[in-house]
């Protein structure tokens, strides 16, 4: 898999945290820096190791479905972006609600919640041998900075772009997994 492509993943896989972290700037009077770092460092850790983890159980069970796996990473790809971009049109005043305060076990949850994707992104990697330490260090790296990101156009612009920001990463997801298989099945050579 080559750099654009992971590159396109974790800004695919970091929509999620992206739209909380402008839900967390919506409700900040004045931008706090550490709290901002402190939320991209949670949704940046948690986007990497997530992928880690879905590549460790991904390794076991290799050599059982290395003859379907482009199919499992498409299958994978598009229901997460499927998903993103069906909740993407939902409205959830609910969701800016829950994301009031800032407390360690309240940003672990969410960190945890907007990062199930990428263990099912790290278990295609392991289908399609990706270089998992780059991989990881490219998703934890751009959530990082698109979490933070998104605290500062939470504070600034409020929650206009939540819902536009899920579309494009499920969009993105989608393409990704759709692309691997087309490659696999020898309908494109990238």
């Amino acid at each position: 898999m080559k750099l654009w492509e992971l590159f396109v993943i974790a800004v695919g896989l970091s929509m999620d945290a992206f739209a909380v972290a402008v839900c967390k700037g919506l409700k900040m009077p004045k931008i706090n820096y550490k709290q901002t770092g402190l939320i991209a460092l949670f949704f940046g850790g948690f986007q990497a190791l997530m992928p880690f983890i879905g590549w460790l159980l991904g390794k076991q069970f290799e050599s059982y479905i290395t003859s379907i796996d482009h199919w499992i990473a498409f299958a994978l790809l598009a229901f997460l972006g499927g998903k993103m971009a069906y909740e993407s049109f939902k409205k959830d005043e609910d969701a800016l609600e829950s994301v009031v305060t800032l407390d360690l076990k309240e940003l672990t949850v969410l960190a945890i919640a907007t990062s199930i994707d990428a263990l099912a992104v790290g278990i295609t990697f392991a289908f399609l041998g990706v270089n998992i330490g780059a991989s990881v260090s490219l998703i934890g790296a751009t959530t990082f900075i698109l979490s933070a990101v998104g605290v500062f156009i939470g504070h600034k612009f409020g929650a206009k772009y939540k819902s536009k920001a899920e579309l494009a990463g499920g969009i993105i997801l989608i393409l990704i997994g759709l692309k691997i298989l087309l490659e696999h099945l020898g309908i494109i050579n990238w």
